[in-house]
């Protein structure tokens, strides 16, 4: 779980994320006990639980007094984290991923079949608890998003291996695959007050659009922070399978600065390079991504691509947390953006 830097604010939220864990355990309960060997094993995929944890201190932040969040945001803050868990599930289907949380993926144990629908199952129970929420407008801005996220996905499938993937397109990718949920969680934290029937989004004025803002540039940013250990993190300290873009046909925005570094003749060498990396012997894989590793680390890309995210969270957090007030919640979303930075230390 998240670190707030407040010992009050953080008994608070673990116990709110607890009953989250809790409403997500009774929602995918069935009467089948291979449905719940599942429905549990996948929650070892279980993180900080960013995502409801900007839903819940969102709503903390814009609350006018008496509760810090109502049962609404409680019952959305579980919608999100079985749609985000739906999406590691299937993400780890289409790169073929081994291994996740230091534990072996749903797919890599029960075959692609069973993940599929253990996926799909996640969302169809997500849309259920939404459904209990009051008013449609909830369920469709949930549905919006989760669109959006789709239509990310599909943006980097028909990309990969496109070679001058530029920076816009990269951006626009990892906007709606990531962004996109994580500025939805701020803003229904602010919207489950107002009972706004509005359609959600970052060109919203006034406090909820800066709320977008601020999460969509927290999921970019995280995005990137994601791709920097991609390249250069310790399978065993992340957790899970690495090198997988590259070797899916991915450019992540490390790579994408690095090839914008280098002479004609030297980008047309590596692309070469890494066109044969999917049928690469796993050995001889390994010693490619470490020589890169070290060519991009010493071409200064990666501090550029840092530099870029970073540029992009102080946007965020100036637009989105300026018009609120001062609090303890505004200072732990706040911290959240120094706690992403932070992963690349």
């Amino acid at each position: 779980m998240i670190s707030t830097h407040d010992s009050a604010l953080q008994s608070w939220l673990d116990e709110e994320l607890e009953g989250v864990v809790s409403r997500f355990e009774a929602e995918l309960s069935s009467e089948l006990s291979c449905v719940n060997w599942l429905s549990s094993y996948v929650q070892r995929y279980r993180g900080k639980m960013l995502r409801p944890s900007l839903l819940l201190l969102a709503g903390y932040a814009t609350s006018e007094g008496g509760d810090r969040v109502s049962e609404a945001h409680r019952v959305a803050s579980t919608v999100v984290e079985m749609i985000h868990m739906a999406t590691l599930v299937h993400d780890d289907i289409l790169d073929e991923a081994d291994l996740r949380r230091r534990g072996a993926t749903i797919n890599h144990l029960r075959g692609n079949e069973a993940a599929v629908m253990l996926g799909d199952y996640l969302i169809s129970h997500a849309y259920h608890l939404c459904s209990s929420l009051e008013g449609t407008w909830i369920s469709r801005a949930v549905g919006r998003v989760t669109n959006t996220v789709c239509e990310g996905e599909l943006l980097q499938l028909e990309n990969r291996e496109n070679w001058s993937l530029d920076r816009r397109t990269y951006l626009e990718i990892v906007r709606r695959k990531t962004g996109g949920l994580c500025g939805l969680c701020c803003w229904l934290g602010g919207a489950l007050w107002r009972g706004t029937p509005a359609v959600p989004g970052r060109d919203d004025s006034g406090v909820m659009g800066g709320l977008w803002r601020f999460g969509e540039s927290l999921g970019v940013a995280f995005q990137v922070a994601d791709d920097v250990l991609d390249l250069v993190g310790e399978e065993r300290e992340v957790g899970k399978t690495l090198g997988v873009d590259l070797r899916k046909g991915k450019l992540t925005l490390p790579v994408i600065v690095y090839l914008s570094m280098l002479e004609e003749a030297e980008r047309g060498s590596l692309i070469e390079t890494f066109s044969a990396l999917g049928e690469m012997p796993e050995n001889e894989f390994e010693d490619v991504l470490r020589s890169l590793r070290g060519q991009i680390v010493a071409s200064g890309a990666l501090d550029a691509a840092r530099d870029e995210a970073r540029g992009l969270l102080a946007v965020g957090v100036e637009e989105g947390l300026g018009g609120l007030s001062e609090g303890p919640a505004v200072r732990a979303l706040a911290g959240l953006s120094e706690q992403v930075v932070d992963r690349w230390v």
